[in-house]
């Protein structure tokens, strides 16, 4: 199966289980693999015959900054349903999700989780 990636798209949300994550808001990225069939795009050299990436960035956008969700692993549901619902030839997702800066007493990069979803 072909894919289409999208790789560090830098959002400012309102997600997370405790009160200031909600208050404060922070910076979360995401990266997303479609999975389609892109033989057809591959050919012909049509906008019609694949699945718009700048579209399926708006939708994680809006997810992302207009909605407020206690954990990553909603917000992800609710990106992976959005597409789904939106682009009918995205036949699976592989999305991640990082907060670099949780409230969180330590050292790392980030923390996140990663969700897999076909139709």
């Amino acid at each position: 199966m072909d894919k289409i990636l999208l790789r560090g798209c830098r959002f400012y949300g309102y997600h997370g289980a405790l009160p200031e994550e909600n208050r404060l808001g922070q910076i979360f990225v995401v990266d997303a693999e479609l999975s389609l069939e892109l033989t057809q795009a591959s050919v012909s050299d049509d906008l019609a015959d694949t699945v718009h990436y700048g579209l399926i960035f708006d939708v994680i956008k809006h997810q992302v900054e207009n909605q407020t969700y206690q954990l990553l692993e909603k917000l992800g549901g609710a990106i992976c349903q959005a597409i789904f619902e939106q682009f009918p030839p995205v036949q699976a997702i592989q999305l991640r999700i990082f907060k670099e800066n949780p409230p969180i007493a330590g050292h790392y990069e980030s923390v996140g989780v990663e969700l897999e979803r076909t139709r």
